[in-house]
């Protein structure tokens, strides 16, 4: 009851409230808040700190920015989807919230239009992404997916193939760049159950998996080339993973084009079938398939899928 009035105390505030009904839309940042409700940085931050306090907001850090959310799970987001139908649309807040959305797609547009020619010189190579997505998609769909964690999330492509399917989605990067191609991505999809996060993929920010908690599905796309120990990013996934969970891994096969290392940060030239079951197997995940994506025409390059699942954990193991 006390947890309750508390966060009723916190939304009860005209400007609490535009703030909450604003981050049920997207993450911002305290600077966009300012520029939308036109109040000063002391409020704005006053009033986010006391709706984090009361569960109603979440707050994280993303290099040097600080972006706030609308909780989305427990008994805040429960609260604020209450709050949302009740109170309906502030027009002249989702006006402002709209030219905030395209200042950032301006960005984002500037930033891969500078790094295209080196994206489109490595897609050229292998076959086509809608053969590579169709499979990844194809794998994902045999079971009902609740909470999805795309390790490695880069422009945030894979929430986009696979939100509609799930019930909660998290992207993790190291790149706020690319983080802010995938926000962008996000909003335009309107896609509200995925969300991105700075982070690293070999010391992953989350409670371990088990029987009840965790995620259901991880993937890697096209990341573990660039990781020195790709084996301890797997193992680091399974940690957070839900008992009978799925991991899936879009990657090369073995191949033997030195200048992607010289040219564009590959560690690794491709995966050998056993050198994935081999991480599978020291991670304590059971094989359960692996498909080709094969290169044809002047592709050189063939993108292999490597689908593992989590072994049954009790409570004890996974505290």
């Amino acid at each position: 009851m006390d947890k309750l009035v508390a966060m009723l105390r916190a939304a009860g505030d005209p400007t609490r409230l535009r703030l909450l009904l604003l981050l049920r839309q997207a993450e911002l940042t305290v600077s966009e808040l300012i520029e939308i409700v036109g109040q000063s940085q002391p409020r704005v931050s006053r009033h986010l700190k006391l709706l984090c306090d009361a569960g109603l907001l979440e707050r994280f850090k993303e290099g040097s920015w600080v972006f706030y959310r609308a909780a989305d799970a427990g008994a805040g987001a429960e609260l604020g989807q209450v709050l949302s139908t009740l109170a309906g649309s502030q027009e002249s807040d989702l006006q402002r919230l709209a030219q905030v959305r395209e200042a950032r797609a301006a960005e984002a547009a500037a930033y891969f239009k500078d790094n295209a020619a080196e994206w489109e010189r490595i897609r050229s190579l292998h076959a086509p992404d809608k053969d590579v997505e169709a499979a990844i998609a194809r794998h994902m769909a045999q079971a009902p997916i609740e909470q999805l964690l795309d390790a490695g999330t880069g422009t945030g492509r894979m929430l986009e193939l696979l939100g509609p399917q799930v019930k909660r989605a998290v992207g993790l990067d190291v790149s706020p760049e690319m983080l802010a191609i995938a926000r962008d991505r996000l909003m335009r999809a309107n896609l509200t159950q995925c969300q991105v996060r700075l982070g690293d993929t070999y010391r992953l920010p989350f409670a371990n998996g088990g029987a009840l908690a965790g995620f259901d599905a991880v993937l890697f796309h096209q990341v573990l080339h660039y990781l020195d120990d790709p084996g301890a990013a797997v193992a680091e996934a399974a940690r957070v993973m839900r008992s009978g969970g799925r991991l899936l891994i879009a990657d090369f096969a073995p191949h033997d084009l030195e200048f992607l290392r010289a040219d564009f940060a590959h560690r690794r030239l491709g995966f050998s079938d056993r050198e994935v079951q081999g991480w599978f197997q020291a991670a304590g995940l059971k094989p359960l398939a692996s498909d080709t994506v094969a290169a044809h025409g002047r592709e050189t390059l063939t993108v292999k899928l490597w689908l593992a699942q989590a072994a049954p954990r009790s409570r004890a193991e996974a505290a």
